[in-house]
């Protein structure tokens, strides 16, 4: 059994289903700090073009979550989890539409789970 990249709290969980409703199938991408800040962004499947450099580590709820490459060299050996807050974080995410904003939380992976990663997910 693969250990997960990224992972989702059930209150982020329910936000992606609410959002799924109303606009369909999701994507994700971390934000590498420009003017978001470094909050993940919630688009529509396919309103965000994904970049050559862009790596897929997961998915959340069927949602693929994207990262840049140059800083997924930075966070290649943490776990990543989309956690969501009250109030706007990213203005340009779907989720501020509720008032709400998505954020990461994360930690080190352990040397027996680096050994065990699920592999990142090749460009569709």
């Amino acid at each position: 059994m693969s250990i997960k990249r990224i992972d989702s709290t059930e209150k982020a969980r329910e936000v992606i289903t609410k959002l799924k409703e109303e606009y369909g199938e999701l994507m994700f991408h971390q934000s590498g700090g420009c003017c978001e800040g470094s909050y993940p962004h919630c688009f529509e499947k396919g309103g965000f073009l994904i970049g050559s450099n862009d790596i897929c580590i997961g998915e959340i709820e069927g949602c693929k979550f994207y990262m840049a490459g140059d800083q997924f060299e930075y966070w290649k050996h943490t776990h990543l989890t989309l956690d969501v807050i009250s109030g706007r974080a990213a203005s340009f995410s779907l989720e501020s539409t509720l008032d709400m904003g998505f954020l990461i939380h994360s930690r080190l992976f352990t040397e027996e789970e680096l050994k065990d990663l699920e592999p990142v997910i090749p460009m569709d």
